[in-house]
This record gives structure tokens, C-alpha cells and sequence, in this order.
């Protein structure tokens, strides 16, 4: 499982995102500060990438938490940090594309920060040690109306001043037929570890402190195709990215929030649990480049919603409840 070199580069300072606090009381809800709109950034009209980026001030690092883009819309989930390395949090966003060449500018695609915090009797030892794990991340839904290499940038107004994103390139449609199933594919048969299988010890299979038990009794090839299903790949004291200690704990509290309307399951990501071992069979069979992943299935055994890196409660609560009916 190799993570695209471009990914490499910039994931790791989504690390920094995490530093500092929320302020939604851990209810897993959207932070308060409200979606930007697109009125509120240049038009795309007319433009190049380069006459964009040349029309305000260089600004924040983007961030990108994904590595997966296809063709059509994708949820783009991304940290913005500034030079120092702080987190740029509560600030007005909006993502632009354009061709590998700078033309074909298009946007904006207004971005929405969302909050990874949980409420306290759903965060976990482990999230809570960390002091870098993930809290906050800006999230915008991208287009992409073709494959192949794309350039995108974020532009964000700072205390009132609109600044310039760096600039990324990604390629849209690399990872089709080789990447995880997508939206509407049928979801990958495979046998996901329980306690009963371990004889009850739950750290053979969760690294996450305490255990979240209720993830790790049910086996995925028992209710595919019978009943919705909540997979999270994740490994919360070995995750390079930070992120898959928040990751479990919203799952498990919105696993409390549907109880039996869907199964919710929880697999780790090394073999033993140990880096060196190499990854478990099961990420192999699902073809996931990097983790952590939440994938909701529907009754029908087919994706219905899938998350790369990072997810909030709001938004994985917004996709088991169209999965389950509510």
C-alpha cells in the first residue's frame, strides 16, 4: 500500500491542524464559523491559475488530506497552515481548479470548516494524550469535469484580508479501477476480526485506549448485503496522519446515536499491530492507498458514502442517516 508522492509531501502538516481547541462544546456539529461564499472571492471568469494567484497576496500552505480525485464531484477535505506552521483556522475559504497549463480557470468552490471534536464520553485516552491529533479540517465539494493532471489553490480571507493558497497539483482519475471501491461500487466481501475471535482481548485487534469494543463484534462478511454497515479503517496509536484516533471516536459516537440500524465495525491496519508486520489482508482486498477510510454500505451491499483521511460526526451522522432512512 504506497501513498502517492504528492500526498507524502503534505500530509504530514495535517498534523498541525490539531493544535488548539474547539468551540462546539464536542457535539461533533460544524464549527460556528459559517461557510464562505462564493461572493465573497474573485470570479473565476476570464482568469488564469496564474492571474489568479497574482491577484492577492501569498498566504497558507494547503493541505490536502485525500489522495483519491476522480471525474465529477468530490468532497476535497484540506488543513490550511501558515508559514510559522500554525493552523489558519475560522477563516473564510474557497478552492479554484484549472488545467495543468493554468487555463480553464474554474470557481470558486466555497469550503466549509468542519469539527473532528466528539463529545467527552465518546473521546478516547488516545485522542485525548495527543495533543496533534486532527480537531479541525475545511472541507469543499470540487468538480472535475476531465482525468488527468490538474492545478488547484485555495484562496481565504485572513482577518480580512483576502491571501493566496499554494498552488497543487493532482490527478484526477490515477488511482480509477486501482483505488478503493468508489460510490456505487459494490463493497469488498471480506472477513473483518471480532473479539470472539481473539477470545475476548480487544487489544489484539484496537490500538485505541480504551478499546472501542462495540466497533469490534461484528464480521463484515456477516451483514454485507443484509444490513447498512459502518467501516472504518483505522489504527489510532500508529496512524500517520493523526487522524485515526479522532476518526474511531466519531464513529462510535454515532454508532450510539443509530445502535442496531446499521452495523458498525472497526479494523485496524497492521498486521499484530506493529508497523514492521505489515498491513492486514483486508486493506490489500480494498485497495486503500492511505488510512484512515470510513466507508458507509448500504442494505444493498453497495458504497454509499465513502471518507478518505478525515470525516466529522455531522457529516458521517448526514450519510448513515440517508443510508438507514434516518
Amino acid at each position: 500500500m504506497s501513498t502517492p508522492r504528492w500526498l507524502l509531501v503534505l500530509l504530514p502538516v495535517l498534523l498541525l491542524a490539531g493544535c488548539g481547541g474547539s468551540d462546539d462544546g464536542g457535539g461533533g456539529k460544524s464549527d460556528a464559523q459559517p461557510a464562505a461564499t462564493a461572493e465573497a472571492f474573485p470570479s473565476a471568469k476570464g482568469k488564469t491559475m496564474r492571474q489568479l494567484r497574482g491577484s492577492a497576496p501569498e498566504g497558507p500552505i494547503v493541505s490536502p488530506a485525500v489522495s483519491s480525485v476522480e471525474q465529477g464531484e468530490n468532497r476535497f477535505a484540506f488543513a490550511l497552515f501558515d508559514v510559522s506552521r500554525k493552523p489558519v483556522r475560522d477563516a473564510q475559504v474557497a478552492v479554484y481548479t484549472a488545467a495543468r497549463n493554468g487555463k480553464g480557470l474554474r470557481g470558486p468552490y466555497p469550503a466549509r470548516q468542519e469539527s473532528l471534536d466528539v463529545k467527552p464520553q465518546f473521546r478516547s485516552q488516545t485522542t485525548a494524550a495527543d495533543t496533534q491529533a486532527a480537531k479541525t479540517v475545511y472541507v469543499a465539494q470540487i468538480p472535475f469535469e476531465s482525468d488527468g493532471p490538474h492545478l488547484m489553490t485555495a484562496m481565504a480571507r485572513v482577518n480580512g484580508k483576502l491571501v493566496t493558497g499554494s498552488l497543487l497539483e493532482v490527478d484526477v482519475g490515477a488511482a480509477k479501477g486501482k483505488g478503493p471501491p468508489e460510490i456505487g461500487d459494490p463493497a469488498v466481501d471480506v472477513h473483518t476480526p471480532t473479539l470472539a475471535d481473539v477470545g475476548g482481548d480487544a487489544a489484539k485487534i484496537d490500538t485505541r485506549i480504551p478499546p472501542a469494543e462495540d466497533l469490534l463484534k461484528t464480521d463484515l462478511a456477516d451483514v454485507l448485503g443484509k444490513q447498512p454497515v459502518v467501516l472504518a479503517f483505522a489504527t489510532p496509536a500508529l496512524c500517520v496522519s493523526r487522524t485515526c484516533g479522532p476518526t474511531v471516536d466519531i464513529v462510535e459516537q454515532v454508532r450510539a446515536k443509530y445502535g442496531d440500524k446499521a452495523a458498525f465495525i472497526h479494523m485496524e491496519v497492521y498486521n499484530d499491530n506493529k508497523r514492521e508486520n505489515g498491513f492486514r489482508p483486508q486493506l490489500g482486498k480494498w485497495r486503500l492507498p492511505t488510512e484512515p477510510w470510513v466507508f458507509v454500505i448500504g442494505k444493498d451491499g453497495k458504497i454509499a458514502d465513502r471518507f478518505e483521511g478525515v470525516v466529522s460526526a455531522a457529516e458521517l451522522d448526514r450519510a448513515v442517516a440517508k443510508a438507514t432512512g434516518g
